[in-house]
């Protein structure tokens, strides 16, 4: 498994409001676990809330006990979700906090995915799959059939998420598991990435990067040449990279 990531404040934003956690190592009873948040509510409230929550998200899968990835990961969202919400109430800077979460860890030949929020889980094989739903107001546009995905990435609504850690005592969260083929590569992001790269730009980048270079670094570098109007966190897995070179 080789593992690359990176988050970049972007070209227009003052700060990093995106929080990332990548360990190709067992965390708890995980074998691995890769998270990505993106957070919100002003200055102090963002910043605080992404890391608050990945570190929170990260010591409570340390100290479970089950073996279920979906209930630990379950679990631990859950524990990050009520840890955000008593902060919040404790310190006034940080009224009306929150962020949003992907998480995913590998087994086996299978990706176990959770999401809140509209940060995005991609398997690149063929092409861009994205995984995750959108919990935004755009997302629920396209569902719905009102609005293309290039129409939604200059939305004027692009920001309303709809659903986010912190702001709710119960958090809905998606879950799915994913098949891993030989070659799949698992990308991560906010939408500080996908807000400026489209789907097939991405591939792009990805199908480009040779032996040596890193793709998430490639990842970023595209979304700030396009703009960087947002933070950028980008975490790309490539699980079965020794697997691949033997065959």
């Amino acid at each position: 498994m080789k593992v690359y990531s990176v988050t970049d404040v972007g070209r227009v934003r003052q700060t990093n409001q995106d929080y990332i956690y990548a360990s190709s190592r067992q965390i708890g009873n995980l074998p691995n676990l890769f998270v990505v948040a993106d957070g919100m509510g002003g200055h102090n409230g963002g910043d605080f809330a992404s890391r608050y929550a990945v570190e929170t998200l990260v010591k409570t899968v340390e100290a479970d006990t089950n073996f279920n990835p979906i209930k630990i990961i379950r679990n631990a969202i859950e524990t990050a979700n009520r840890k955000l919400l008593k902060k919040a109430g404790e310190r006034k800077e940080l009224k009306g906090m929150g962020t949003t979460v992907v998480a995913a860890t590998v087994v086996g030949h299978y990706a176990y995915v959770a999401n809140v929020g509209d940060s995005r889980l991609y398997i690149a094989g063929q092409k861009m799959d994205q995984v995750t739903r959108d919990h935004s107001l755009v997302g629920e546009m396209i569902r719905m059939g009102e609005l293309s995905k290039e129409e939604a990435r200059t939305h004027p609504d692009r920001n309303i998420i709809t659903r986010a850690l912190g702001t709710a005592g119960d958090v809905a969260i998606d879950f799915f598991d994913v098949k891993l083929e030989k070659d799949s590569r698992i990308v991560l992001c906010s939408d500080g990435l996908y807000g400026m790269v489209s789907d097939e730009e991405m591939y792009e980048v990805l199908r480009e990067c040779g032996d040596g270079s890193d793709p998430s670094v490639a990842l970023m570098e595209k979304a700030n040449e396009n703009g960087g109007k947002d933070n950028i966190a980008v975490i790309v897995v490539e699980p079965f990279i020794e697997e691949v070179r033997e065959c």
